[in-house]
């Protein structure tokens, strides 16, 4: 697999040993086994990303997957290719290699393993079984297309290593999110010196929040929840809710509704003022909650927040509403009850940033599908090159649904080439 020299030939040439490269790969050797692939990556190490999602799980699909689970495209684009390679298939497939997939709660499957090589390693005995070579170490820095009006001149891939000369080029070389895996956005610079037009905005997403210096949330650390979060413009316009578990960290804000909420946060505070609320109780009103305080008489409102609020939450937001902690219900005043429902049901997050690209799950912007012939992931600026994975302007929300876009878009790649 690892191997240093390749000769300056091949039929296929897939740019990028990811999960799209991958899945892209062994679909064009299915089906057309008589042809030289190989993969190129600028590694040492093949699947890093993968062996990484999931807490090192891989979350490979969803049990259920629609269009509206992502941004970036259209949803009419999107089902278009989800369509070709479908969330059953991609289940069905790693069964094949002896990859069972277990559905948990929340509807993310993850191997039942437990474990990310699984996957890959899965992934990477088919490659072997089909005769594609990867070679690692293989930066790509370049790409020159063939010649106009000369059918038999070919994509020059070249880098470090040498060169490489291929009549058709997968492009998979993801975004820019965790660049040291080696997504360190080089495949969007290669893909727009070919033709293509980036998004006016190349973001992270799925990425961890941060708040203000000494914030006094910050200091919470370790506490989780479920929360509702809700996005609105400065006039109170409601942008994106986004309801799910929430995680207190000593840099700010992180958890599955975080991530989920952070490019939808970063897309619209680049444009307008917004504001970003937190309700700490979502499976109550505001209205229920007044009733709530109304009718404790002399019982303690910090005990009666406790029993559903950890207790150090609780505090800061007794603290926040300016409300002493041995306070009773009798004694409330209207003022103090408004100020403890809004610390409660819509307490306002000083967001002043992300973690950024370095731990993002995945890139939000990139190639847009408009670009792309979506029957066969081929560009409409270029003829025989064809891309896939993250490298499109296509990012999921959490639960494994960024990985079935790989999954989709390679399969539509690798049978098309």
């Amino acid at each position: 697999m690892n191997e240093k020299n390749t000769t300056n030939r091949a039929d296929v040439a897939i740019v990028g040993g990811g999960a799209a490269g991958l899945f892209a790969a062994i679909w064009a050797a299915r089906t057309d086994a008589n042809r030289r692939i190989v993969i190129l990556d600028g590694a040492r190490r093949i699947g890093a990303k993968i062996l990484i999602a999931g807490g090192g799980r891989c979350n490979v699909t969803n049990e259920k997957v629609t269009p509206d689970d992502f941004c970036g495209s259209s949803p009419n684009a999107i089902k278009k290719v989800l369509g070709r390679f479908t969330q059953p298939q991609t289940v069905d497939f790693f069964a094949e290699l002896g990859v069972k997939l277990k559905r948990e709660p929340t509807g993310k499957l993850f191997p039942t393993t437990d474990k990310a090589r699984t996957v890959l390693d899965a992934m990477l005995a088919e490659v072997d079984r089909l005769g594609i070579k990867i070679f690692l170490n293989h930066r790509v820095e370049n790409i020159r297309p063939p010649s106009d009006g000369d059918e038999r001149s070919k994509f020059e891939i070249a880098g470090p290593w040498g060169h490489l000369v291929a009549p058709k080029v997968i492009l998979a070389t993801g975004g820019k999110s965790v660049p040291q895996t080696g997504s360190d956005g080089h495949g969007l610079e290669i893909v727009r010196r070919l033709g293509h037009e980036l998004t006016p905005k190349i973001f992270p997403a799925l990425v961890p929040l941060q708040l203000a210096d000494g914030d006094p949330l910050k200091q919470l650390s370790g506490i989780s929840l479920p929360v509702l979060l809700q996005l609105t413009e400065s006039s109170g316009k409601r942008i994106e809710t986004v309801e799910g578990d929430l995680l207190l960290t000593h840099k700010g804000l992180s958890g599955p509704a975080v991530l989920d909420m952070s490019r939808h946060w970063i897309a619209a505070s680049s444009e307008r003022a917004v504001r970003l609320n937190v309700s700490w109780l979502p499976e109550i009103t505001e209205e229920v909650l007044q009733a709530e305080l109304q009718s404790l008489g002399r019982r303690s409102i910090r005990g009666h927040l406790r029993e559903r609020l950890p207790d150090r939450l609780v505090d800061h937001l007794l603290t926040f509403a300016e409300i002493p902690p041995e306070q009773t219900g009798v004694d409330l005043a209207r003022p103090q009850r408004k100020s403890l429902v809004t610390a409660v049901c819509n307490f306002p997050l000083e967001v002043t940033g992300t973690l950024g690209f370095k731990v993002a799950e995945v890139t939000a912007g990139g190639v847009p599908l408009s670009q792309i012939e979506l029957k066969t992931m081929q560009s409409r600026v270029m003829p025989g090159l064809h891309l896939c994975g993250e490298i499109c302007d296509v990012d999921g929300r959490i639960g494994g649904f960024n990985f079935q876009w790989a999954w989709s878009s390679g399969y539509v790649a690798g049978v098309s080439v």
